[in-house]
């Protein structure tokens, strides 16, 4: 049997730069720095005191009370960008065949503000007023039983927790479930909230995180030669995937094709990459294979492109190795530049952004590229963004762990 073919058909996200996708594209393709002081909570004690923040957030929103109260923000996050997916892809809920329809997300951490904040609760008032919501809330899990309720997706449904790869993993398994014939609409992406005390004291004292404090908008620089580490950011992507002629039949708008996926683990250490970036290169032409598409065919990367020291130059380093002599000749850029790091949530919103530039043609840039750096000497798309055709394009996600996964898009033309 053939294999089946899958789509993208909508797409949704909240994020440092917008409450949802559109915005976001546009504060992207205006080079806009999502990054600013901490509001949440007092930074005195915390080497890094800034981050990208999904600014503007009010639960009440969104949620009534009663629900809010049993969502946790990385849950939060997903549902508003899921609602905003599943809107534009033109589903209806009601005429899905429920049993046929999944749901595919990630996340790498979960539920940590609600730990923090039941825990101080426990200490002051005792064990007994824990919420009785509050192992529901900070599963992992939660996140994709919630989805599975609120849109009545009856198939294949878990999370997947993979550190920095964590949605992009999600994503992958999603297409396989349509793929190899489980499932005909799947709903995918990922989505994180870790910007809490614990959290950023945790990368703090890893000393993974930029201090540039004096200037946080300039902090996320990746592949210039002053980085000095990535920036937390937060948020939600979500992504409807269909099978192409269920897709069809009933008119839905397709935005891209994925077509591709491929996935890896460097074996080497729990946060630092491999210096002979072996597991990004099998990654990126697993991908490739898979999706029957030459190295020379692909146009952009949406680069994994952290602003760390280590982590941009092995990607460099990969690329090189994954697609010779025409690595030069790709178009380059880091979403992360602008949001920071979304963590388990990256991804997602990360393949999102590339789909739109394989629809729409348009490219949007990695900031902050001031001076360059002899070991990350490609074309980065600097500062500014660029229209052109991208018909194929990967996305790329390295997680702690060596976890490293790339997906590949393609234009639709029918």
């Amino acid at each position: 049997m053939a294999r089946r073919r899958v789509v993208i058909t909508g797409m949704g996200a909240v994020s440092p730069l917008g409450l949802d996708l559109a915005t976001t594209w546009d504060q992207l393709l205006h080079g806009v720095a999502g990054a600013g002081p901490i509001t949440r909570f007092d930074t005195s004690k915390h080497t890094c005191k800034f981050a990208c923040e999904v600014w503007g957030w009010e639960t009440d929103k969104f949620f009534p009370k009663s629900e809010s109260k049993r969502l946790e923000k990385f849950t939060q996050y997903f549902l508003v960008a899921a609602d905003e997916a599943i809107k534009a892809s033109g589903l209806d809920l009601q005429q899905l065949d429920k049993p046929r329809a999944g749901c595919v997300l990630g996340t790498g951490i979960g539920g940590i503000h609600e730990i923090e904040a039941s825990k101080v609760l426990m200490l002051e008032r005792g064990a007994d007023r824990v919420s009785p919501f509050f192992i529901p809330k900070i599963m992992a899990n939660a996140m994709a039983g919630q989805a599975a309720i609120r849109f009545g997706l009856q198939g294949t449904c878990y999370v997947t927790s993979s550190a920095c790869a964590s949605s992009s993993h999600a994503i992958g398994q999603a297409m396989r479930s349509i793929q190899w014939d489980e499932a005909d609409v799947m709903l995918t992406g990922g989505s994180e909230a870790a910007t809490t005390e614990l959290g950023l004291a945790g990368f703090c004292s890893l000393k993974a995180l930029s201090v540039r404090n004096d200037a946080p908008k300039r902090a996320s620089r990746p592949f210039d030669r002053d980085r000095d580490g990535f920036v937390m950011g937060e948020g939600a992507a979500a992504i409807v995937l269909e099978e192409l002629e269920y897709a069809r039949r009933r008119g839905a708008p397709i935005i891209a094709e994925l077509l591709g996926y491929g996935s890896t683990d460097d074996a080497f250490h729990i946060t630092a990459p491999n210096e002979d970036a072996d597991g990004p290169t099998r990654a990126m032409r697993m991908a490739l294979r898979d999706g029957r598409i030459g190295p020379e065919q692909v146009a952009y990367v949406n680069a994994h492109g952290t602003s760390t020291q280590l982590n941009d130059k092995i990607e460099t380093r990969a690329l090189k190795n994954a697609f010779g002599a025409h690595a030069r000749k790709l178009a380059i850029s880091s979403t992360k530049s602008m949001c920071g790091h979304l963590l388990g949530g990256s991804g997602a919103l990360e393949l999102a952004v590339t789909a739109l530039s394989v629809a729409r043609g348009q490219v949007h840039p990695t900031i902050n590229q001031e001076t360059p750096d002899p070991d990350c000497d490609l074309d980065y798309v600097p500062n500014h963004a660029r229209d052109m055709a991208v018909p194929y394009a990967i996305s790329n996600s390295l997680g702690f762990g060596g976890h490293n996964t790339c997906l590949l898009l393609g234009r639709f033309d029918g």
